[in-house]
Parts: C-alpha cells; structure tokens; sequence
C-alpha cells in the first residue's frame, strides 16, 4: 500500500513538473509540436489573436509560427528564450517599431518574414546579430527610407525583398554590407532616383527587379559593381532614355526586361559586351529606329520582344528589317511588330517589309 501511495506521489510529482515546464514554454493559445528532432520543437501561433511578441516559448523551438496576429512591436530581446530558432513568421500583424535588440542572440536564425506589417523604418543596426540570417521578407510595409546601418552584420544574407514600401531614393552604399546578396526585389515601390553608387558591396547578386517604380534615369556606372547580375527588371518606370554607359560592367547578364517606359532611342553601343543576353523586352515603348547593329553583338539571343513602339518604317529602320530576317531570334509575339508610320504601311507586320524598298521621308 505504501509503495503504491509513493509511487502515486511521484507520478504526481512529475506530472506536476511537466505542467510547470510546459507553461513556461508553450503559449496557452498556441500549438507547440516536436520535429524532426527531440530537441527541436515547432511553435504555431499562426491567427491567435496575439497582441505581443509571447515571452513563453519552448527554449528548443527553431520555427515560430506567427502570422497573422495584432503583434504592434518588438522588443529588445525578443529571442532571449529561443536561441536555437532558425524561422520566424511575423507576416500580416500591425507592428509599427522594432527596437535595435529585438533580434539580439538570433545568431541561428535563418529566416525572418515580416511582409504585410507598419514598419516606416528599420532600426541601424538592428539585424547585426543576425550572422546566418539568408532570407529577409520585408514587403507590404511603408519603409520611407535605407541605410547602409540598417543591414550591418548581415554577410550571410542572400535575399532581401523590400517590394510595395514607399521608398523614393537609393542612397549611396545603402546595400554595402550585403556582400553574399544574390536576390534583392525593389519593385512597386515609388523610387526616383538612384546614387551612382547604390549598388556598391553587391558583387555576388543575380536577380534585381526595379520593377513599378518612377525611374526617368539610372546614373552612368550605376550598375557597373553589378558583375555577376543575371537577370535585371526594370519594366514600368519612366525611362526615356539608356545612356552608352547605363548597362556597363553587366558583361553576365542574360535577361533584360525595360518593358512599358517612354524609350524613344537606343544608342548603337548600348548592349555592347553583353554577349550573354538571351532574353531582351523593349516592348511598351516609344522607339521609332532602331539600329538593328544594336542586336548583333548577342549570340545568345534567344527572345527579343519589340512589338508596342511607335515604328517608323522608313529606311532607317532597314538595318532592323534584314536583322530580323537573319536572326535565329524569337521575335515574340511577330504578328504585334506593325508599322505605325507612314500611313501606307500602317499596321503592316515589320517582318513582311523589304529593306531595300523602304523609302526615306523628310
């Protein structure tokens, strides 16, 4: 009888124990599971009505689950109990301000997703601690402005999505610190300017999408510490004109997309060394000639869109005609590349012109 009492007891006890440790781990309206690994537990917190960033939470958890939640900030230390966290997931809460330790400790931390908040500004330094940190969400905010502070210590990360914020300028050095950088997305957002040295530092990036902002321009060499960029975007600005020099030093680029901008002239050297290119869109805007030497330097082209411009078919647009009929392009869509002037060979396919029988007008 006595053995079964403390037998009793001590399952109690335990019980007891197991109680008081998983209250200090797991939050009470969260979900908090074992993965993979004994030592690694998975904390799902995702629409739980959470108003702060939970103070409890398993000392192994190494993927944080908090989505969709009413969390207005983070406070310095928020990683203090979780210091083996790998992925956090703070998409779609209302935080407004991070403090520069929120992040203190993380040094495991390979993921951050914090789209769909109302960040205005990133704290300077405040990522420093975050040495193996790949991926940073930061789209779907309102960050007004970048300093190259902002991404101290981050030499690990290899993709930074900063589309649908506000930003208006790149300032010099503003990715400096990202020396590992392969993808950065800056689309949709209202940038008018670019600093000849913007892009310093990001001699490993691949992919940068400038799409769906308000470029009239990019600076002569603003792209140059680019080299080992393969695919760049740059569709929906307002360019109106490449300079010789705008593309210089992307000798790997292999796809390049200046659709729907206000380009009414391409200059002869303007994609010179850029022997790589397999895939060119110029469609979408206001090109009149243009110089089909321009395209002969690219033995690898493989797609070149250039239907929606304004083609004047006349005989300077005769060096076009007969590239078009040597190449072994795909000029897509064919059937869309019409004349626009004069009237007589309005909407006539470029492709059904002969070079030698386009006149000159005055």
């Amino acid at each position: 009888m006595l053995r079964g009492v403390m037998h009793y007891q001590t399952w109690l006890m335990i019980l007891v124990l197991w109680t008081i440790q998983a209250a200090e781990g797991c939050p009470d309206v969260c979900k908090c599971s074992k993965k993979s690994a004994p030592e690694k537990s998975e904390v799902n917190c995702h629409k739980k009505g959470l108003r702060a960033f939970p103070s409890r939470l398993p000392p192994d958890a190494w993927i944080l689950k908090l989505g969709e939640n009413g969390i207005i900030d983070l406070k310095a230390n928020a990683l203090r109990s979780t210091p083996k966290v790998e992925s956090i997931n703070l998409e779609r809460n209302a935080i407004k301000s991070i403090h520069h330790q929120a992040f203190s400790g993380g040094k495991q931390l390979m993921l951050l997703n914090l789209y769909g908040n109302h960040i205005t500004s990133l704290p300077l330094k405040g990522f420093q601690d975050l040495l193996n940190l790949r991926f940073l969400m930061l789209g779907h905010n309102q960050i007004g402005s970048l300093k190259p502070q902002m991404f101290a210590g981050m030499r690990n990360l290899s993709d930074l999505d900063l589309p649908l914020n506000a930003l208006t300028t790149l300032p010099s050095n503003a990715f400096k610190p990202l020396i590992a950088l392969k993808v950065l997305d800056l689309s949709l957002n209202r940038i008018q300017k670019i600093s000849p040295k913007a892009f310093i530092g990001l001699r490993q990036l691949m992919f940068l999408n400038l799409d769906n902002n308000s470029l009239k321009n990019v600076p002569a060499g603003a792209f140059r510490p680019l080299r080992s960029l393969e695919m760049l975007v740059l569709d929906n600005n307002l360019l109106s004109m490449l300079g010789s020099s705008t593309l210089e030093g992307m000798e790997n680029l292999q796809e390049l997309y200046l659709r729907n901008n206000e380009l009414e002239h391409l200059p002869p050297d303007v994609f010179r060394k850029m022997a790589k290119l397999s895939q060119l869109a110029l469609s979408g805007n206001r090109l009149k000639t243009v110089d089909g030497n321009v395209f002969a330097h690219m033995p690898d082209l493989k797609k070149l869109h250039l239907h929606d411009n304004m083609w004047q078919c006349d005989c300077n647009i005769a060096s076009l005609v007969r590239w078009m009929g040597q190449t072994k392009a795909t000029l897509s869509p064919r059937d869309a590349l019409m004349c626009v002037s004069p009237p007589e060979l309005r909407k006539k396919s470029l492709s059904s012109l002969q070079a030698d029988k386009l006149s000159c007008h005055e």
